[in-house]
């Protein structure tokens, strides 16, 4: 009886732990003043949408959108291309290596520019998921498509369409370095809280195996209130099950990186609204609410030479964790002319 009894206590005991399951993690106050080894930056080319991954070679990659300035800033939605860049440190200094991906062109569904890269690790391969586009028609010069974009920008013609077409995908390879093989569809259609388009893919592998993909999509029309929308699938190429309820839906939201805790046996994820980084949190990875710790940065970015840096936008946020701490939390900013990426360094706990 006393076997029993002890399995029956310590069973209740770990029921209770479930229940009382919480959001513990807090990190905004430990966040560092930024050197120049934190921020990234490279001639003739706007830089975007950081993504961080810790290579078998022990260096840190960093995967990123970049597109040159002579198309204008809104030329990402027609000119955009996936860059490569290695450090020894995960807050930098970072070093071009290349260009990892492009846009295949004619006749393919992510046909015009590659955006929004989340790079990740499973069952030892890498798999980059993105975004891209297409029109439905191939009666097109994509050089005037570009041109036309850069000078008129939202007012082009072409905007609606190439944007409404944006998808999510992924690539997949061996390698860090590629060859990256890429799939003849989408990811994941509109369907459930959101329609029109599926943007902005971050995923986590669940304590339950499961995959866990959040994308952003417009609600009820194109270009009006956003939703955040959970899929749910047992592979990193899906197939993806849409689920009904939306992630968030209380505010208009950008750029979700999502991660799972498996210390905490958590799920996080921060975004941006605008220009200023909250973080919302999940004990399932479906029923998402605001995090202990909800607002974490604001357009005021302390230097470490007692100056500070206040971006026209701050966006694109990433958390690179190992083993359930945030070491670096990367933005894109922007301000005039130029984009950077920053790196900011998150103290660790003694």
């Amino acid at each position: 009886m006393k076997p029993l009894l002890l399995f029956l206590l310590l069973t209740a005991g770990l029921q209770v732990f479930a229940q009382n399951q919480s959001d513990t993690l807090s990190f905004k106050d430990r966040l560092q003043p930024i050197t120049q080894d934190n921020i990234y930056k490279t001639d003739g080319y706007y830089n975007w949408c950081p993504s961080i991954i810790k290579g078998k070679d022990g260096k840190y990659h960093l995967f990123y959108s970049r597109w040159k300035k002579e198309f204008k800033f809104s030329g990402w939605l027609t000119r955009s291309e996936i860059a490569h860049a290695i450090a020894d440190n995960p807050g930098g200094p970072y070093k071009f290596v290349g260009t990892a991906l492009t846009a295949r062109g004619k006749g393919h569904w992510d046909a015009i520019n590659m955006h929004n890269p989340r790079i990740h690790s499973f069952n030892g391969k890498y798999y980059m998921y993105y975004i891209s586009t297409h029109l439905d028609s191939n009666d097109y010069n994509e050089d005037t498509i570009a041109a036309t974009n850069a000078k008129l920008a939202y007012k082009s013609p072409y905007w609606m369409p190439i944007r409404n077409n944006q998808r999510v995908g992924v690539a997949v390879s061996k390698s860090l370095n590629g060859p990256w093989k890429r799939f003849n569809k989408p990811l994941l259609e509109p369907s459930g809280p959101i329609n029109i388009l599926t943007v902005n893919p971050t995923i986590a592998r669940g304590g339950d195996s499961k995959f866990y993909l959040i994308v952003k999509g417009d609600r009820n029309q194109a270009g009006g209130p956003r939703n955040q929308a959970l899929a749910i699938g047992n592979s990193p190429t899906g197939p993806f099950k849409m689920q009904p309820k939306a992630v968030i839906d209380y505010m208009n939201t950008e750029d979700m990186a999502m991660w799972y805790d498996a210390k905490r046996n958590y799920y996080y994820s921060v975004f941006h609204n605008d220009n200023i980084i909250y973080m919302v949190s999940s004990a399932d990875g479906i029923n998402w609410d605001k995090a202990t710790e909800f607002e974490i940065l604001r357009p005021d970015l302390p230097m470490a030479d007692g100056s500070h840096f206040k971006p026209l936008e701050l966006q694109r946020p990433f958390i690179y964790e190992e083993n359930g701490e945030p070491l670096v939390l990367a933005v894109a900013t922007r301000d005039g002319n130029n984009s950077y990426l920053f790196f900011i360094p998150i103290k660790q706990h003694k």
